[in-house]
């Protein structure tokens, strides 16, 4: 997002980006959720939910829409969870992101359905998870590189991240770097990488990755994973000059979180506008 910022004089010459909040509608076995991103490997026993919705997912869909939120993510979380998806979708046209078991026979499907992207991540990789650009580049023939996110959500591993797939269990072999986002830049619109460690945990941003996107990537990037309170979009702000967006989930009070008001974000937005 952009403000204006006023000149010795007091008029307003020249604009720098500041952070806009990203809301989030996280999809598993078609029921809203929160859930400890680092424990989606289990559909039961050790998988930790923080918030399981009454509401569905159109619900959260009408709610970003009548309140002007743009640029958020549907995602879902293994099976089950395409129906809820489309209902939103068909809620919010143009005003969501659809990610989540994306490839190239359902993209341009979910794009005619209402998503104004798709965002991808295992369909990059082969089972191995090497990166195979050829699925990437047959991707952008069939949508288009201004209709894709790509999905860099990662793990920490020793001097660095490194990319995650299979709802961020499986480490690839793509690090997130300088050279990988400006690589793959060239074919997407945005990033979105979620910090899948600290995914759900309420327990703080990963700093050092926020202030590496902000360095890194030429293109609009969102962070997710570890927001805690309001303040983390002014911190952010600050880490990243405006350059990194912020998605806020299990925090959030209309998710059950104690940290931050739905509504306070939504202020944020307007304020900043």
């Amino acid at each position: 997002m952009w403000r204006a910022q006023p000149d010795d004089a007091g008029n307003s010459v020249m604009e720098t980006k500041m952070t806009k909040f990203r809301p989030c509608i996280d999809l598993h076995q078609g029921r809203v959720k929160q859930i400890v991103g680092g424990t989606l490997a289990a559909d039961h026993g050790e998988l930790k939910t923080n918030f399981v919705s009454e509401q569905g997912a159109d619900h959260f869909a009408a709610m970003y829409r009548n309140d002007g939120l743009t640029g958020g993510h549907v995602i879902q979380l293994g099976p089950g969870n395409c129906e809820a998806a489309l209902l939103a979708l068909r809620t919010y046209p143009d005003g969501l992101q659809l990610g989540g078991g994306v490839g190239l026979g359902n993209a341009r499907g979910f794009l005619e359905a209402g998503a104004s992207h798709v965002i991808v991540t295992s369909m990059l990789f082969d089972s191995r998870g090497c990166f195979e650009v050829e699925a990437l580049e047959s991707l952008v023939r069939l949508v288009g590189r201004q209709r894709i996110v790509l999905d860099l959500s990662c793990r920490k591993v020793s001097g660095g991240w490194q990319v995650a797939m299979n709802r961020w269990q499986t480490l690839t072999e793509l690090s997130v770097s300088e050279a990988t986002l400006a690589r793959l830049a060239t074919y997407c619109d945005e990033f979105l990488i979620h910090a899948a460690d600290v995914e759900g945990k309420c327990e703080g941003i990963d700093e050092q990755l926020v202030c590496e996107l902000a360095a890194w990537s030429s293109i609009p990037v969102t962070y997710a994973g570890g927001a805690r309170s309001r303040e983390d979009l002014e911190l952010v702000d600050r880490l990243s000059q405006g350059k990194v967006d912020l998605t806020i989930g299990s925090a959030l009070d209309i998710f059950g979180g104690v940290g931050v008001t739905y509504a306070d974000c939504v202020q944020w937005n307007r304020r900043v506008e």
